[in-house]
């Protein structure tokens, strides 16, 4: 009677007593994730199957609404009907402290150790929920979440996450100078780029392929895809059998296909729209160079690490691009690829006819450019990393 009185009071929940008991060396995880389809991007669904112990997937919202894709707030039992009522009856509290409460108490539960929050606003929602678990967080930063003015603002510039969180991971140097910008603690921000299945990816040889560009990606501000063509058009009034194959969809692709008409590059430029992998994967074997032109946008959005680069390089590509973000990170400028200014279309023009003319050129930095992927962006590798810093908040 006591506890049921302490849990409709929404007193603490006793932590497990096997709690002490766990194998620190496989500390049990909860990943916090947005969207209830959070495996359909690439490295958060790496994080749910290849980390250890993942014994709970928060999701759907900022907190999460659901666990393990079943509603926080959903009674099962007497006892929870009993304060569900209490709750909504006599305390009269909203929906966010009712999710709260309940997934301080699923944390303890599930003898949850260390917690993963994917993006720095999931982390940011979780902070009350963790400080209140006695549950140390982990945030995740992918991108937007760490550039956007507009959420550094909302958030006062994750004052209260990087106080209270134990770690906090970013993909590329430049985030991470943002993080620290923002006054995140130096100890605490670690760097740890994304890794990719590197042994899906047969490296072609891109001297053998055809003077074809590729571009895999969102059609949206950051990643530019008009400036891409805007390049192309550059090539294609010099070479006659220059192509450029663009994959993907999204806000941009309608006006896309309205300025390939409109330049006249109908013969030339293919948006073939979302592709599934094998195709991707026969379109890169096919090419002669990887493209994008990503930049940051005016409110601050801008990538991490595009894992399309990865698996370009992976695949025996040289990559064209901008010296944005992560990029800049993984591209050695004229040993793995060529980097230019964001918005120099000029300068973008010029490494693709470049790459063109050279085959030669173009095989010897796709060459290098495997090898540097295969040493250091293997994702068991990355994950590892990553799992070494869970390991180490857990066991503080």
């Amino acid at each position: 009677m006591l506890v049921l009185l302490r849990l409709l009071s929404g007193g603490p929940h006793p932590r497990s007593g096997y709690l002490r008991e766990l194998n620190m060396a496989a500390p049990r995880i909860a990943v916090a994730v947005s969207k209830p389809n959070a495996w359909s991007e690439t490295f958060i669904a790496a994080h749910l199957e290849r980390l250890k112990e993942v014994c709970a997937v928060l999701s759907d919202g900022h907190p999460p609404r659901k666990v393990d894709g079943v509603s926080l707030l959903l009674p099962t039992t007497l006892e929870q009907r009993l304060r569900s009522r209490w709750e909504l009856k006599v305390q009269k509290l909203d929906e966010a402290t009712r999710r709260r409460r309940r997934t301080v108490e699923l944390l303890h539960a599930r003898g949850i150790q260390v917690v993963l929050a994917e993006y720095g606003n999931m982390g940011h929602m979780l902070v009350d929920t963790c400080r209140e678990a006695g549950v140390p967080l982990v945030t995740h930063f992918h991108g937007f979440d760490a550039h956007v003015h507009r959420l550094a603002e909302e958030y006062h510039n994750y004052r209260d996450l990087f106080a209270q969180a134990a770690a906090l991971v970013v993909v590329s140097r430049s985030m991470e100078q943002r993080l620290l910008a923002l006054g995140a603690p130096r100890e605490k921000v670690h760097y740890n780029c994304y890794g990719i299945d590197v042994d899906r990816f047969h490296p072609a040889d891109a001297a053998q392929a055809p003077p074809q560009f590729l571009a895999v990606g969102r059609f949206v501000d950051k990643k530019a895809p008009h400036l891409t063509l805007l390049a192309f058009r550059q090539v294609a009034e010099q070479l006659a059998d220059a192509r450029l194959v663009m994959v993907g969809g999204g806000p941009l692709w309608e006006a896309c296909r309205q300025m390939v008409q409109a330049l006249g590059l109908e013969d030339r430029v293919e948006l073939c729209g979302v592709q599934p992998p094998e195709r991707i994967a026969a379109l890169l074997r096919g090419s002669r160079a990887f493209v994008q032109h990503s930049v940051v946008t005016a409110e601050g959005d801008s990538e991490g690490t595009p894992l399309a680069v990865l698996e370009a390089m992976a695949s025996g590509l040289p990559v064209v691009a901008t010296r944005h973000a992560g990029i800049a990170d993984v591209v050695a400028h004229e040993e793995r690829g060529l980097l230019c200014a964001e918005r120099d279309v000029d300068a973008m023009a010029g490494h693709m006819l470049r790459l063109a003319r050279d085959p030669q050129l173009a095989g010897a930095m796709g060459t290098r450019g495997r090898a540097y992927v295969e040493a250091h962006h293997r994702v068991e590798d990355r994950i590892a990393a990553l799992q070494a810093i869970l390991d180490a908040v857990a066991k503080r």
